[in-house]
Formats: structure tokens, sequence, C-alpha cells
């Protein structure tokens, strides 16, 4: 391999946008760029009581032109620019847009600029809660079963539900919908200066995981599944997709538009996008049935086999098994819980109420100051019941949680569930009731832990990447005693940038294949929780409670 060959990773999340330039000889990060979304941290176009989460297409636009300058910056410039061979993305998902005949989200068009139905429908909108149980009934209608590679259950956080809700609740965007696109595929669409949607190559993460494709069936179910669940719905197979792309292929080279925004060569090649967690697996050194868990907002849980493994094999109550969607040749096994971070997030923003809505009221400090400590105080909140909740000696009895707080991604979709805490007293502080939140999620982990072993798919360790892996030693280490299971924490802070990097590097023909990529450019492994065995026993009891809790909220 020659000197000096670069690539960028491109890392979409919930509440900003990463990118890193990467050596492609030893996976060494040059520089490192975070933008936060303007229009999402103002709030606007959601509404979380009525889950509605929508994001801005110019806040990608933006993060994308701004991160990539400022690395190239950062690194050193046009020298480095010039070696720079491949760019590839990861986003959230399942992230979908409206788009017009040429592939251009309707929020960038005329008429459609502050319509939130013209917007990128986030993951965690839940919106389409409605459109997803009658897709599962629907589906019963039928001899072949089109669940069954989405473990038998279609979630509200997808793409069909999604399209589906946003064409019946409005008219203007059901009548310049063209096409319906994840936020993975458009971005590269993007770059490489695409001008018809017939054009984009569709990843095929996105469209095997939560699109319904699937190559035993030839690509999407047919067009009368779909118009058969409503006739607003007939026609749009034929403006979707048939072939799908693994990640380790190229969408194509930077367009003249994009190289001169950015300084780059139009020979700068653009990998197929991908969802975050898929990436962040590879990025973190994903081994054969080892559970990868992304852990950030909520979780992404990741498993690849050998398909010869488990040809013909069907796992129930999980998100996806797709051919390819991680590593080629390898099945790609996706499950996760809706709210981990945001569960103490959501806890966090409870406590602080008195903060936001009081502290500027004060007759005793200016306002400069008033917000100079609502800052200084927030940004300790996490830590602080972190460490007392460590302090606190285990309790058969103590409060106990759910983690439904924003409904039930797996095992077994249910984004109707709600969350509960039971166990409550006089004496139940903050630290208690975040460490009952703490264990839910835990718990939840468990659950998915359970699921793959009772299916048949042995979990033989757990590899942890993400902000709350890397930043929460008292939640890993409660997870490794709950799992019982050692958990690995991946050393790159930001490894679903990483990730995408590794794909970069093997769609420009830099390594022959993914995996030399990971061996190559992966860096292993700072640190290891170990399980307490001493714990195991009274966590598999406080567990069996989580589980009858949850039966109970469930049958409410």
């Amino acid at each position: 391999m020659n000197q000096d060959q670069f690539v960028i990773g491109v890392d979409y999340g919930t509440d900003s946008v990463r990118s890193v330039i990467v050596d492609t000889l030893n996976g060494n990060e040059l520089a490192s760029s975070v933008f936060l979304y303007p229009r999402w941290r103002q709030g606007l176009f959601c509404n979380a009581a009525d889950n509605r989460f929508r994001q801005h297409p110019l806040d990608h636009v933006e993060g994308l032109e701004f991160t990539i300058k400022d690395c190239i910056k950062k690194a050193g410039g046009v020298l480095v620019a010039t070696a720079i061979k491949a760019i590839s993305i990861d986003t959230t998902g399942s992230t979908p847009v409206g788009v017009n005949e040429h592939g251009v989200p309707l929020a960038l068009t005329p008429g459609f600029e502050n319509n939130p139905n013209a917007m990128f429908v986030l993951w965690k909108d839940h919106t389409g809660v409605k459109e997803a149980a009658e897709i599962n009934h629907h589906a019963t209608k039928f001899d072949i079963n089109y669940l069954q590679y989405v473990g038998g259950i279609y979630s509200s956080e997808w793409f069909w539900a999604k399209l589906l809700h946003v064409l019946r609740e409005d008219e203007k965007v059901r009548a310049a919908c063209y096409s319906w696109v994840e936020h993975c595929d458009w971005i590269p669409f993007l770059l490489s200066g695409g001008k018809h949607i017939k054009d984009m190559k569709r990843g095929r993460c996105s469209a095997g995981h939560k699109g319904l494709w699937s190559a035993e069936y030839g690509g999407l179910p047919p067009d009368e599944f779909f118009a058969s669940l409503d006739p607003v719905l007939k026609g749009f197979t034929e403006r979707l997709y048939k072939d799908t792309y693994t990640s380790d292929q190229s969408a194509g080279t930077l367009s003249e538009e994009w190289a001169t925004r950015l300084g780059l060569s139009t020979d700068v090649i653009i990998g197929v996008g991908a969802f975050d967690a898929h990436m962040g697996a590879v990025g973190g050194q994903i081994e054969p049935y080892h559970l990868s868990k992304v852990m950030g907002t909520s979780t992404c849980d990741m498993l690849v086999a050998p398909n010869a493994d488990l040809q013909g094999k069907l796992i129930k109550g999980i998100c996806g098994q797709v051919d390819g969607s991680v590593i080629t040749g390898m099945l790609g096994l996706e499950a996760g819980q809706s709210a981990f971070g945001d569960t103490y997030a959501w806890f966090k923003n409870l406590l602080s109420w008195p903060l936001n809505e009081l502290l500027d009221q004060s007759s005793l400090i200016d306002a400069e100051t008033a917000e100079a400590l609502k800052t200084e105080i927030e940004g300790k909140i996490i830590a602080e019941l972190s460490r007392q909740a460590a302090l606190l000696p285990l309790d058969e009895d103590a409060e106990l949680s759910v983690d439904w707080l924003n409904g039930r991604r797996t095992p077994d979709a249910n984004q109707l569930l709600k969350s509960a805490i039971t166990g409550l007293s006089l004496g139940s502080d903050a630290p208690r009731v975040f460490r009952a939140l703490a264990e839910g999620t835990c718990f939840g982990a468990k659950s998915i832990v359970d699921r793959f072993n009772s299916e048949g798919v042995p979990v033989k360790g757990l590899i942890g990447i993400g902000g709350v892996a890397k930043k929460s030693p008292y939640i890993m280490q409660m997870m490794a005693d709950v799992l019982q299971m050692p958990i690995r924490i991946h050393q790159f802070e930001h490894t679903c940038a990483l990730g995408a990097a590794m794909f970069a590097a093997t769609a420009a023909g830099i390594y022959p294949n993914v995996e030399e990529a990971m061996a190559a450019m992966g860096g292993g492994f700072d640190k290891e929780y170990k399980p307490n065995k001493q714990n195991a026993e009274l966590y598999e009891k406080r567990y069996r409670k989580y589980i009858e809790l949850g039966k109970f909220v469930e049958s409410e």
C-alpha cells in the first residue's frame, strides 16, 4: 500500500454529524469535527408529546460541508486533501424523506420549506404506530410472509409505516412525493451529483432491515401488497428499487459541485451508505456471534454469523436479518432498545426543570450568571447521580423500572408501550430512581441477549461502542453484572465514523474486503468490564421482577 492514503467517515447521529479523516494504513485519526444541528437544537418541527421528530435536510447539508472542510483544515489543508481517496456515510435509521423525481427532499423545494412532513422522519418518530399495526395485520392475508426477515413484526420506526402515515396526513406532500428515500441513501446520491431518483444506489442495509427488501422474492413485496393496504401506496414500488448494494461498493465519485465546495478531487470515491450501528459494528471490530452494542440515545445491537450457520433459520422478534447488511458473506442480525441514553437524558431534564424555568426569575443573580449556572449544573447531573447510585447497597426490593420510555424495539416491537417505575416510597431519592432507570436499560439489554440465545443464536461476547459505553463506567459495570458477561469497550472514540472510514477504504479498493480493512485500521479495545459473580443471583431475581412488571404494563 502507498503511504498517505486517507479516507473520510461521516457519521450522522441524532443530535449532530461528525466527520473524521483516517489514515488507511493504520486507522489513526488525523482530524475530527462535529456539527450540532441548529434547527434540531431549537426543537423546530418536533412535538415530543405526539412522538413527532423531524429533521430539516439543511441541518444535514450544512453539517456535511462544515465538518469535512473543518477536518481538512485541521489535518493540514491542501496536502491532506490531495491524499483523500474516498468518503463513506452512515446515518440514523430508519430516517426517510419524501423526494421529487430528481431525488431532492421536498423540504428543499418551494412551498415545503417549513413543512415537517416534507422533512426527514427521524428514527424515533412514532407517529406511524397505527400504520405499523395495519401493516402487521395486512401481512397475515398473504401466502408469502413478507415480515419474516424483520422478526415477524413491523415497527412504526420503519420505512413503510412512516411513508403511509405522511401520505395520509398531508395531501400536498402526497401530490409532490415521487419517491421515498432513506437518509443513508440520499447523502451519497447528493455527493455524487445524482440527477434522477432511478440512478440512486440503495443500500442493502436500509432496504433489507427496514424496507422489506429480500432477494428471496426478487426485491420488495409486489405493488399489490401495498396498494391493497391503502391505494395511496399504489405504484410506489415502481419508483423505489429492485437491486440493492452492499456498503463495500461505490455509489459513484464526488461531483464537480461538491468537489469545489469541499476542496477535493472529483476522483474521490463515494461509498454506498448504511445505518450507523451497522457501520459502527465494523468500526468496533465485530466478530461472529459477538453482540456489538452501539449505546447512545437508543441502542442498536448487531450480530453477524456465517450464512451457512443460519441458513433457513428465522429469528423471531428482532429488527431484521439480512445477508450482507454488515459484512458481505455474513448474515447481519439487528436488535435494540428505543430509549437508552434518552432515558437518562429524560431524567436529567426532569431534574433540571427548576433550573430552566425558575433560575431566570431569580432576583439574586444576573441573567448571564444564571445561564452559566444552568450549564454547569446540568453538565454534572448524570455523573453525580452515577457516583451516588454506585454507593447504594444492592437491594432485591429496591425501586424497579422498565425501559420503554419510547416504546419497545426488541424483542417483539411495540412502540405503544410505556415505561413504569414501581417500589417508590418517601425514601426514593434521585440516585435511587436513577439506579432503577439504569437497571431497566440493562435488563432490556439482557432480554435481547436471552432472545438470541433462545432462538438458537448463541451470544458469545459483547462489544460496547458509543457515547454511553465510553463515558459511563457505572452503567457498563452494571450491564456486565446483569448479563454476567464481560464487555469490551472499543478504544476509538467515534466508532461509527471509523466504520464508515473502513467501508470507504474498501469501496476505494485500498483493501479487497472490509475484514482486511478492520484488521489494518482497527485499534482494538482499551477497557473490559468483567462481571461480579457475587451480584449474579440478586440481579437474576431483579430481572425476573422486571419481566413480570413488563408483562403487567403490557397487559394494561
